[in-house]
């Protein structure tokens, strides 16, 4: 139902699975890379204490994505661009079949920050939402203390015709029971056709 692979100018997205990321590499960036604390700091998982845990989440992508639940990608540069090939992070897609919604996530390591990347691969996955799915609305949001996702955000959602809805209190459930705000924005078919004409 997912596209198994999907490029866009400067990245690579493959559908997440243990089969495609090396157990090894992955548990690294996930649990000790340069800044994962801070990445953690405003999403709803924490660093990976084991491989295990690390084996559970590519499990758990690749499960996901066969039952039509989610679309979940590796994210790599291509060749060209600094770091070609090397995992610069994961994200993708849940649908929401009912409501014809598919909400993005998005986590980029902190070397391949300030690169554009996670607009990239937002126009992309809104296409595939749009034009393969046929879905209605996509939406994505982030922790309302996370600037950095914030100005991302912000910047592809208006290049892409959507706008910020608000704030939804108590919207995120964090590993250690944290309850915490999400700033939610929305993008309708519609208003990408409009914006991407």
């Amino acid at each position: 139902m997912f596209p198994e692979t999907i490029e866009t100018d400067r990245l690579r997205l493959e559908a997440n699975g243990p089969e495609k990321v090396d157990l090894d590499a992955c548990y690294r960036i996930c649990s000790a890379d340069t800044g994962i604390d801070e990445i953690a700091e405003h999403v709803t998982w924490d660093p990976h204490e084991t491989k295990r845990e690390t084996l559970e989440f590519l499990e758990r992508g690749r499960e996901r994505f066969e039952e039509g639940e989610a679309a979940n990608y590796v994210i790599r540069p291509r060749q060209g661009e600094d770091g070609a090939g090397e995992i610069a992070g994961f994200g993708g897609f849940e649908v929401d079949w009912e409501k014809r919604t598919a909400v993005l996530g998005t986590w980029l390591r902190k070397r391949f920050w300030g690169r554009g990347y996670s607009g990239e691969r937002a126009a992309a996955l809104v296409e595939v939402a749009f034009d393969d799915l046929d879905l209605e609305v996509v939406a994505v949001g982030h922790h309302p203390d996370n600037e950095q996702s914030r100005r991302a955000i912000e910047k592809y959602v208006d290049a892409l015709g959507g706008r910020r809805e608000g704030r939804l209190r108590n919207a995120l459930v964090f590993t250690d029971g944290g309850v915490h705000d999400e700033v939610r924005y929305t993008i309708s078919q519609a208003e990408w056709r409009e914006a991407t004409a």
